[in-house]
């Protein structure tokens, strides 16, 4: 029976885009579009009075604290990539830790257990679930083929009111890279990164979400472990960092320092695509410092779900014939 008030539902037309229905990494944490934008938001509720954040992260954690006006104290990591607390975090105040690379879940659950206040940034580290109760950020581009989307953990029950974000203006790098390849759509890429500079705070848009709940996450985790424990048991011996490798994680990237001037040119010039994390690092540091060596030598080698171990040996192949 047709109820006269009730919202009338479009019928027929053409075939929409249709994507797997199955279910979210995170279901149940606050969904947001933007990394930087879930920092705000924790931010907006928390209300800290001041920030201290580590010297070898991305700049735009840095938009937020502007935008709210909030003091910020850089602080350096040791070789195991984690705080020298050679401050107190006061009452107030809070700490911002990078779980860098996926492979310091360890040191995310001494340092939650040892500070007040922290801030855990896995934008990284997307598979490593939040600890209980501790305020977690994640940033779910950095790991699937989506424009936007974060997710957010945060240890009180207060809340935004947001509208939805829009994401269809942001995809035409991501489908034109399946017509193009990845070269042929990185100038869109790089557009749609602008395009997030200074966006408001806003729920994730249902474009991601959809596109969200159809991932095989099993499935890229288990490619992530795979592709990134071989590729350390061929490069151990000859990796310059020292800090613990633990090889059953699902990380982001394999992260190699070795001496060898060039090598990340020339492995680029080999259509081998090795990101800087972070160029905004080597202006806020200097040469003898442990942050600008991690982000100028060390190479970051690929080992996400869109690769085998025959990709994995091919690289290494490459990179050995470049040592």
């Amino acid at each position: 029976m047709y109820m006269q008030n009730a919202e009338i539902k479009a019928m027929g037309g053409y075939l929409h885009l249709q994507l797997p229905k199955n279910k979210e990494y995170y279901p149940d944490l606050i969904k947001l579009n933007t990394s930087r934008n879930a920092l705000e938001y924790l931010l907006e509720i928390k209300k800290y009075s001041k920030m201290y954040i580590p010297y070898f992260t991305c700049e735009v954690m840095l938009e937020p604290l502007f935008k709210l006006g909030i003091p910020y104290q850089f602080y350096h990591i040791n070789a195991q990539l984690e705080p020298i607390l050679d401050f107190e975090v006061g009452q107030g105040e809070c700490l911002l830790y990078t779980n860098y690379f996926g492979l310091k879940q360890a040191a995310v659950k001494k340092l939650s257990e040892s500070v007040n206040h922290v801030i855990i940034d896995n934008a990284q580290a997307f598979f490593s679930k939040p600890l209980p109760g501790v305020d977690t950020i994640y940033s779910c581009r950095k790991f699937f083929g989506v424009s936007d989307g974060a997710y957010l953990q945060i240890n009180t029950d207060d809340r935004l009111t947001l509208d939805n974000d829009i994401s269809v203006h942001r995809f035409s790098h991501l489908i034109k890279s399946i017509d193009f390849g990845i070269e042929r759509s990185y100038a869109d890429f790089v557009e749609n990164e602008k395009g997030l500079v200074d966006n408001e705070i806003m729920a994730m848009s249902t474009l991601t979400q959809v596109i969200l709940a159809g991932i095989d996450y099993e499935f890229c985790k288990n490619k992530r472990i795979e592709n990134f424990k071989f590729l350390h048991e061929n490069l151990s011996a000859i990796n310059e960092l020292t800090f613990e490798f633990p090889t059953q994680t699902a990380a982001m990237i394999y992260p190699l320092m070795i001496s060898k001037d060039g090598l990340k040119d020339k492995l680029i010039a080999n259509k081998i695509f090795i990101p800087t994390y972070w160029p905004n690092v080597l202006k806020w540091t200097t040469p003898d410092m442990l942050e600008f060596k991690l982000a100028k030598e060390v190479i970051y080698l690929p080992v996400d779900h869109r690769y085998d171990l025959e990709d994995m040996a091919y690289m290494l192949g490459v990179l050995k014939k470049l040592l």
